[in-house]
């Protein structure tokens, strides 16, 4: 190899090597802007939250109920406070179009409460976990697929020997199922429909 031949391919190599530590630099820049990117989204949530929280004194019974592990208690609070949220008198009135909107701080409070005084036995994420579980997804809610609706309760301990159980029998303590409550208000009377459409909110609002 010539002198000149030589010269080229050191050339050569250095500059593969510049090259590479520019991919290198420019991955490491990518690594640190994708939370960036993210942060926007977050504080919405917390903003979401806080305003959920300035309106505390709405969940001081149903604290009350969770603390001293009144589950039953808690559960019919629970509607009320659903009702009271949408701004309506009984289950009936609240229908699957209107809890598409339903917002979404109020929902991570109510979640949170019941979380924490379960010890993460009982919750609304907990309940959409389960449902991602077996299989579900937004595009199943859209279809309602029933099939996973009903393994999605036998889970829960909502459903028994085909055929869905009444909210008087089931286990209103820690012993039950995880995810069982809150149930009540599942027992909606636009039935499957309502637990699609509360199932994609769950979704939508990343519980």
């Amino acid at each position: 190899m010539s002198k000149a031949d030589q010269a080229l391919s050191e050339q050569l190599t250095a500059i593969q090597a510049q090259l590479q530590h520019l991919i290198t630099q420019l991955n490491d820049v990518k690594t640190q802007i994708e939370p960036l990117q993210k942060l926007p989204q977050q504080v919405t949530q917390i903003e979401k939250r806080l305003l959920a929280i300035g309106d505390l004194y709405r969940y001081e019974s149903l604290l009350d109920h969770l603390a001293e592990h009144r589950w039953y208690e808690a559960d019919q609070e629970t509607i009320r406070l659903i009702q009271d949220i949408e701004g309506v008198t009984d289950l009936e009135y609240l229908t699957p179009n209107d809890i598409r909107t339903f917002p979404c701080g109020q929902l991570q409070v109510l979640d949170q409460l019941w979380q924490t005084y379960s010890n993460g036995r009982f919750g609304f994420s907990v309940q959409l976990r389960i449902y991602q579980d077996v299989g579900g997804t937004l595009e199943t809610t859209i279809s309602q697929d029933q099939t996973l609706v009903e393994q999605w309760g036998e889970r829960l301990g909502w459903r028994e020997d085909d055929r869905w159980r009444k909210c008087s029998e089931l286990d209103f303590s820690l012993a039950a199922p995880v995810g069982c409550h809150p149930s009540g208000w599942w027992n909606s009377p636009y039935g499957s429909k309502m637990t699609n459409y509360f199932l994609a909110r769950l979704l939508t609002c990343e519980l």
